[in-house]
C-alpha cells in the first residue's frame, strides 16, 4: 500500500471516531455505534502496529481503492465470505447504475454541431470521464469533455463522478476555458490524494465553427479535415499534479463536414495478440481512410477495426471515443 494513503486514512478514521463518540454520548445505548467505534479503534491500533491494510487471511495487501472507500476492511477480495461478496457485488451494481446516469445523451445535435460518443468500461465501473454540456442560454457555446482518471475500479469511478460534478458547476458560472481548467485543477488537488490525477480534454464549440480546446496531459485529439488528420498536443499537465498551473487554449476553425476525434488510452494502448500496440499512428491511418463519415458511423467503424486488431483478447482498459462534427 502506498505510504501516502496512511495519513489520509488515519485522518478519516480519527474524524469518524470523534463523530462516533459524540453520537454515543447522545445515544448511550446504541449497540451498533458502539460496535463501529470498536472497529475504528481496532483499525487505528493496526496502523500503530504496522499491520493495517494487510489481509488477515493471506497477509497480502488489501486493494487500495477498497480501503479508500471503506477504511475498516480487513480482508482482500479473494478472502471475502459469501455474504460480503454479495454485498460488494450489489454496491458495484449500484455504482455502475449511478455512473451510467451521469452520462450525457449518446447523440447530441446543438449549435450547428453533432456529437456522438461510445463509453465502454472494462469492468462494472469506469475511470473514464465523458460529458457534453449544452448552454443554458441561446447564445452560449457547447462544452464537451473527455478524460481519464488515474487508477481503476471504485476509487477511479468516484473521481470520475467528482470531475462530473465539478465541471457541471464551473460550466454554469460561464468562466473562460483557461480559468475553468485552472479552477478545476485547484479543486481537484485539494480534494484528492497525492498521486491521484486526471488527464482531460475540454472544449467549447461555437456557432461560428470555432472550437476552443485545452488539453491537460490527455491523449492527442485528432482534427479531421480534407487534408487528413492532425494531432493536437497537450496544453498543460494533468489535473491534480500541481495546485498551480496554466492551461493554454488553442482555437481551431472547422469547416462544415470537418470534425474532431477524442479518445482515452483504452483505444490507443490496446494490444494485438502479438503484443503490438494500436497506437496513435494506427489510429491516424484508420481515420485517414474514413474521412467524411458521420460521427456514429465513424465511431462504429473504429470499434470494429479495434476488435479485429485485438482479436480474441479481452478489453484491458476502459474505452471511450467521442466524435465532434460540424454540420453542413
Amino acid at each position: 500500500m502506498a505510504s501516502v494513503i496512511d495519513p489520509f486514512l488515519r485522518t478519516q478514521l480519527e474524524e469518524r471516531r470523534k463523530w462516533l463518540e459524540t453520537a454515543i454520548s447522545s445515544f448511550p445505548g446504541d449497540a451498533a455505534m458502539a460496535e463501529l467505534l470498536t472497529e475504528v479503534d481496532s483499525a487505528l491500533e493496526r496502523m500503530e502496529g504496522g499491520s493495517y491494510g494487510i489481509c488477515e487471511a493471506c497477509h497480502e495487501n488489501i486493494e487500495k481503492d477498497r480501503l479508500i472507500v471503506d477504511p475498516l476492511v480487513r480482508f482482500c477480495l479473494d478472502h471475502l465470505n459469501s455474504a460480503e461478496q454479495r454485498a460488494l457485488e450489489q454496491d458495484l451494481q449500484l455504482a455502475a447504475q449511478i455512473q451510467r446516469a451521469l452520462l450525457p445523451p449518446t447523440d447530441v445535435h446543438a449549435k450547428g454541431w453533432r456529437i456522438h460518443y461510445h463509453y465502454q468500461p472494462a469492468g462494472l465501473v469506469s475511470g473514464d470521464y465523458c460529458d457534453v454540456i449544452q448552454p443554458a442560454s441561446g447564445d452560449g457555446d457547447l462544452i464537451f469533455l473527455l478524460g481519464d482518471v488515474s487508477g481503476k475500479g471504485v476509487a477511479a469511478s468516484m473521481l470520475m463522478s467528482h470531475l462530473h460534478a465539478m465541471f457541471r458547476s464551473l460550466a454554469a458560472v460561464g468562466l473562460p476555458l483557461d480559468q475553468m481548467m485552472a479552477h478545476a485543477n485547484r479543486v481537484f488537488c485539494e480534494s484528492t490524494l497525492a498521486g491521484q490525477y486526471a488527464t482531460l480534454v475540454c472544449g467549447r464549440a461555437g456557432t461560428d465553427g470555432v472550437i476552443r480546446l485545452a488539453s491537460a496531459g490527455h491523449c492527442p485529439p485528432l482534427l479531421l479535415g480534407d487534408g487528413g488528420t492532425k494531432a493536437i498536443e497537450a496544453t498543460g499537465l494533468p489535473l491534480g499534479m500541481f495546485r498551480s498551473g496554466d492551461f493554454a487554449v488553442c482555437d481551431y476553425k472547422l469547416k462544415p463536414g470537418q470534425g474532431l476525434f477524442l479518445y482515452t488510452d483504452g483505444l490507443s494502448e490496446t494490444r494485438s495478440p502479438s503484443a503490438t500496440e494500436y497506437g496513435l499512428e494506427g489510429l491516424e491511418k484508420f481515420l485517414a481512410r474514413r474521412n467524411g463519415l458521420p460521427p456514429e458511423e465513424l465511431a462504429a467503424a473504429c470499434l470494429a477495426d479495434l476488435r479485429e486488431f485485438r482479436g480474441s483478447s479481452a478489453l484491458a482498459d476502459d474505452l471511450t471515443i467521442m466524435v465532434i462534427h460540424r454540420e453542413e
